[in-house]
Order: C-alpha cells, then structure tokens, then sequence
C-alpha cells in the first residue's frame, strides 16, 4: 500500500514535470494528491465503475475515471493546478505507467 502510494507520488511529481498544464510545488505535494486520489479512488471510483460498466474497454475508461478523480483533487488542495480534462488524461497516463514500472521492479 505505502510503495503504491509513493508510486503514485513519483507519478504525480513526474507528471508535473514533463506537462506544461500541470503545475505543483514539490514532493509533499505530490505525496498529498496520491493519498486524496487513493482515498477518491476507493470511495468514489467503485461507484463511477459500477454505474457506467458497459461504456467503454475497461483499461481506457479507468484512464478517464481516474483524470476525473485528478480533477477532483485538484479542487482540494490549493498548491495543485491542473488546466483542464485533457492535462488531467495526461497526468493519468504518466502516473499509470510510473506505476506500472515500480510494479514490474519490485
């Protein structure tokens, strides 16, 4: 749970990085969105999941919910910026292959 998180972190902190519409202040920061996006994810994208299972191949939609849940977090913390859905996506994608990474290591 805790490398995922930090996973998540090196994602969000990489992200911010390379994307022009994501904009952060460091590390901690990073950390703190994981946590809200793990939080949001578990509370709010089983729910997302379930009502809208049918709609689109379930590796692409989990990319747009969780673009969704950046948003959302985006919202609760104040040093966070993300531009709009589209650098949200981004930031989803390089997160999802950060993670993917740390899991194909360990």
């Amino acid at each position: 749970m805790i490398i995922n998180i930090l996973a998540s972190a090196l994602g969000f902190f990489l992200g911010a990085k390379l994307l022009s519409g994501v904009k952060e202040h460091n590390f901690v920061v990073s950390l703190f969105i994981a946590i809200i996006v793990a939080i949001l994810s578990v509370t709010l994208g089983s729910f997302l999941k379930i009502i809208t299972l049918g709609l689109l191949a379930h590796g692409l939609f989990v990319l747009f919910l969780d673009a969704i849940l950046i948003l959302i977090a985006d919202w609760f913390v104040k040093d966070f910026e993300v531009k709009n859905f589209w650098w949200a996506l981004a930031l989803a994608f390089i997160v999802s292959l950060v993670e993917s990474a740390v899991r194909y290591l360990l």
